[in-house]
């Protein structure tokens, strides 16, 4: 059984290829690694119920919410975006993956999920709706 997540999670950030990767969840949080291809969005979403945290471990990110703040982020900068904000992730460079994590809380995807691709995010999303 596993208690809690111990891990070099900057390290892990920066080796992910994968648009989301689970790597722990909790009942009340979950820990979540990123990386979006250049010029590539999360897409804008909402989560009525769920505060997020996001950590930009490498490259420069563009926040937009509610649809009209918009921040410029870079390495090592974080992002708390409250529950009922509108909100998207944009990877501002043109070359150059963004690498970041995030922590939902309470948790927003099932535990263990992996996404190899922004498009399998959106099918799986469709699935479930």
């Amino acid at each position: 059984m596993v208690i809690g997540y111990v891990g070099a999670l900057e390290e892990q950030a920066l080796k992910n290829t994968y648009f989301r990767r689970v790597l722990f969840t909790s009942t009340h949080a979950q820990l979540v690694l990123m990386s979006l291809k250049p010029g590539e969005d999360i897409g804008d979403e909402v989560h009525p119920n769920v505060d997020q945290f996001f950590r930009i471990e490498r490259g420069e990110a563009k926040f937009v919410l509610d649809h009209k703040e918009e921040r410029l982020v870079h390495d090592g900068d974080g992002v708390v975006v409250p529950a009922g904000t509108y909100h998207n992730v944009i990877n501002a460079s043109k070359t150059t993956p963004l690498k970041l994590y995030t922590i939902y809380s309470p948790p927003n995807h099932p535990d263990g999920t992996v996404h190899k691709t922004k498009a399998d995010a959106e099918a799986a999303e469709r699935s479930h709706a």
